[in-house]
């Protein structure tokens, strides 16, 4: 079996000495004074996040995949078992990219690829609430970067019409594994906010009804007078977004976001998108406020959605499908079900592509080598022991 981007970042000699004193869940607090460090010094000071120079745990699922997941001082990065950190496939896999998706361009450029994407399988839960409300199940994917949206709702029966995208390193990466859906106009590299890119992304519908259009603009401006404010122009691309959903009519729209959207301006700013939309014929439910670890993501992150619709349509948030809390749900995935039949690395270590034989994988490691589809992977999911169970559990939601 082909494993792809199984590189390790490379340790500084500085950095070796500190991992040596870091345990699994441990952070900078384990690290001596002795060990020389101006960034140390100065985070002892003022007091840090746990999570810098972090270890993670096989045990509990990793904390939020960032664009800096190279560093070891900007998150909890190391390896759980070892000395050196997260190789980017192993990044990857925390964010619920299957192991056929293969990242190009250079490396700085991959770390910002993964740690910017919507991981594929929150995006699947997004696409599965939307289904049955849905005439079309086609979709056009606008800030797509390098795919996680778009991986989601392949997953769930979707049809990719078309995609948009500005950066090149991004957009070689989704097209690279997207390429039974190019029709050789309909993934537009480029500007959207440039009159000629957005005409060709207004084209990808060609005339019929599209599903969904997701994307995830910045919304920056909205912090501050919001997003009328004409000499504001961080709000630009909302604008675009709001545009494209206003002219290709689809039947919902998704917007992502970081869950700071909700609380900008105590509120106000969320009350603004909501007009916007209705304001082109939208109805919008109240935002999904959705946590990765409880749709079988890896990883602690948390994400907004915002959903409209041209019929008003509520629209439940998706029901989690993992809880530690909960008896009649399985635990969410751990570190080690996600990345521990990968071969081992050593810092700096790994190739771009290699053969390698997976054993005593999880049933998680088998829906990211594409053995089994997500049916099958909750399913089996309900049979891993259940930590601090007190009754005995509900079948699969699947069976």
């Amino acid at each position: 079996m082909k494993l792809y981007n199984h590189i390790a970042p490379k340790l500084s000699d500085l950095e070796w000495q500190m991992i040596q004193h870091i345990p699994a869940g441990g952070n900078w607090q384990h690290i001596p004074d002795t060990i020389p460090s101006q960034r140390l010094v100065q985070i002892r000071k003022s007091g840090g996040r746990t999570t810098y120079y972090g270890r993670l745990e096989f045990e509990k699922p990793s904390y939020t995949i960032t664009t800096y997941f190279n560093r070891l001082g900007n998150g909890c990065n190391l390896h759980p078992a070892q000395n050196r950190i997260i190789s980017t496939r192993e990044a990857a896999r925390l964010q619920s990219f299957r192991d056929g998706y293969v990242f190009k361009g250079s490396k700085t450029s991959q770390y910002k690829q993964i740690g910017n994407a919507v991981p594929t399988l929150l995006a699947r839960a997004v696409a599965a609430a939307l289904r049955p409300h849905l005439q079309n199940h086609t979709y056009i994917d606008l800030f797509a970067g390098a795919g996680g949206m778009s991986e989601g709702f392949l997953m769930d029966g979707y049809q990719l019409l078309g995609a948009n995208e500005i950066e090149s390193n991004y957009f070689e990466t989704y097209r690279y594994n997207h390429t039974p859906y190019d029709t050789g106009s309909n993934f537009v590299l480029g500007d959207i906010t440039e009159p000629d890119v957005k005409s060709r992304v207004k084209a990808i519908a060609n005339g019929q009804r599209v599903g969904v259009v997701v994307g995830g603009p910045p919304c920056q401006g909205f912090s501050t007078a919001g997003w009328r404010d004409p000499n504001d122009d961080r709000n630009q691309l909302f604008k675009d977004f709001l545009e494209i959903v206003r002219d290709v009519r689809p039947e919902f729209f998704v917007m992502e976001n970081v869950p700071g959207i909700l609380s900008m301006r105590k509120g106000a700013a969320l009350r603004e998108i909501v007009e916007a939309f209705e304001e082109i014929g939208y109805f919008v439910n109240k935002p999904f406020r959705l946590t990765a670890q409880e749709f079988g993501v890896p990883q602690k992150r948390k994400r907004v959605m915002i959903v409209g619709s041209l019929n008003p349509i509520p629209v439940s948030q998706p029901k989690p499908l993992f809880s530690y809390d909960s008896d009649s749900l399985p635990d969410p995935i751990n570190v080690r079900e996600a990345i521990g039949s990968l071969p081992p690395l050593i810092s700096g270590g790994g190739t771009i592509e290699t053969e390698y034989t997976p054993e005593n994988q999880s049933a998680y490691e088998q829906l990211m080598t594409q053995q089994i589809d997500f049916q099958e992977f909750y399913a089996r999911c309900f049979a891993r022991p259940k930590v601090g169970a007190k009754s005995p559990r509900v079948l699969s939601l699947f069976s």
